[in-house]
C-alpha cells in the first residue's frame, strides 16, 4: 500500500499548493536526465502542544548550503521555505509526518549544461513510520561493511544532500537488502567508516562517543548534530576521529542516526554481534533524550521545534 495520500495529499510546488495528483514535471525536465536535484528530509511530530516541526530552520540552512554548492539559487528566501513547510503541513492536516523539499532543474533545454534550466521547488508530506522497521529502535538491525564505496572527496561533494549522490545509496542499501541484512555501511576511499545509504554513525568505545569527521565523505547530519548536543548534555565524552572498519566489530555499542532512522541501535555488523545484541545503555540513553525533545516533554532550551 502506498504511504502517500495519493487522493486528498496537497504539494507545494514553487510557491502554490496544488492537489497530489496533478503535481507533475516534465519528462524533459533536467532533474530526470542528469539527477540535478537537492533535497532534504525531515519530521513532524504529534505533541501535547500540537504538531511540531523538529528542527525546520536547520533542515532548510543545509538545504540552501547544498544548493549553493551547485549553483542553483532558489527562487525564495529561507523564511519564505521555512513557512512553506508549515503552510504544507497545514494544508494536509497531519499531526505527524515525513516532510520533503526538493529543489530541482526543471523544464528548459537538454544537455549536460545545468544554467538554461529554470530553478523548481517542491514539498511533499506524508505519514511515515520507523524507516528501517517497527522494532528497530529498540532491537536494533543487522548490517554489512558494502562493497560500494562512499565518493571520494572532489568528485561529487558529500557535504551536499543531492539526489545524484543516492545513486550510491541505492547501490548500498540493495546489496544489503539482497544479502538479507536491513542495511550497508560504506567506507570512504581510504577504508574508513563513512555512513550508511542514509544514516550517520556512532560507536560506542570504553564508554565514549565516536563518530567520523565531515572529511570522511558524510552528510552533515541534523540529528547528527543533535546527538552531539545531547551526548553534551548527559556528560558523555565525545570524539569526532577517523574510524577504521575493525573498529565496529569491537566496539561497546554502534547506531544509526537519521530523520528518518531517528536513533537506530545496531546489533550486528557483518554477523558479528555488537557488545550483547541488545540496545545498549548509551543508545537508550541518548534516545530517552531526544525522543523527550521532539515529543515536547522537554524544555525546547535549543529552540529546536517549530509549532505548526
Amino acid at each position: 500500500m502506498s504511504p502517500f495520500n495519493e487522493k486528498n495529499g496537497i504539494v507545494w510546488m514553487n510557491g502554490k499548493l496544488v492537489p497530489w495528483k496533478e503535481a507533475n514535471i516534465h519528462i524533459a525536465s533536467h532533474v530526470i536526465h542528469y539527477g540535478s536535484s537537492l533535497f532534504e528530509g525531515f519530521r513532524a511530530y504529534d505533541t501535547p502542544k500540537g504538531t511540531a516541526i523538529f528542527r525546520n530552520s536547520a533542515h532548510i540552512r543545509r538545504l540552501y548550503n547544498s544548493c549553493k554548492m551547485y549553483r542553483m539559487e532558489i527562487p525564495f528566501t529561507r523564511d519564505e521555505f521555512e513557512k512553506a513547510v508549515i503552510e504544507t503541513i497545514r494544508a494536509n492536516k497531519l499531526k505527524a509526518c515525513y516532510i520533503r523539499p526538493v529543489v530541482y532543474r526543471g523544464y528548459g533545454t537538454l544537455g549536460v549544461d545545468p544554467f538554461p534550466n529554470p530553478i523548481d521547488c517542491a514539498i511533499l508530506v506524508w505519514e511515515w513510520g520507523q524507516y528501517l522497521g517497527e522494532e528497530a529502535l529498540e532491537n536494533g538491525v543487522d548490517v554489512k561493511i558494502s562493497t560500494w564505496q562512499r565518493m571520494a572527496p572532489n568528485t561529487f561533494p558529500a557535504l551536499a544532500k543531492s539526489g545524484a549522490n543516492y545513486m550510491n545509496s541505492q547501490l548500498i542499501k540493495m546489496e544489503a537488502l539482497l544479502e538479507g541484512y536491513v542495511e550497508g555501511i560504506a567506507l570512504n576511499v581510504r577504508g574508513h567508516i563513512s555512513e550508511g545509504s542514509g544514516e550517520n554513525i556512532f560507536i560506542v568505545i570504553n564508554g565514549e562517543l565516536h563518530t567520523p569527521p565531515l572529511s570522511s565523505s558524510i552528510l552533515p547530519g541534523i540529528t547528527r548534530d543533535t546527538v552531539i548536543c545531547l551526548a553534551k548534555d548527559l556528560g558523555i565524552t565525545l570524539v569526532e576521529e577517523t574510524i577504521p572498519r575493525e573498529m565496529l566489530y569491537i566496539a561497546e555499542e554502534v547506531f544509526f542516526t537519521g530523520s528518518a532512522a531517528e536513533i537506530t541501535p545496531i546489533r550486528s555488523v557483518d554477523k558479528i554481534t555488537i557488545g550483547s545484541g541488545k540496545r545498549g545503555q548509551v543508545v537508550k540513553r541518548l534516545q530517552d533524550e531526544f525522543f523527550a525533545y521532539v515529543n515536547g516533554e522537554r524544555e525546547d532550551k535549543y529552540h529546536w521545534l517549530t509549532y505548526v
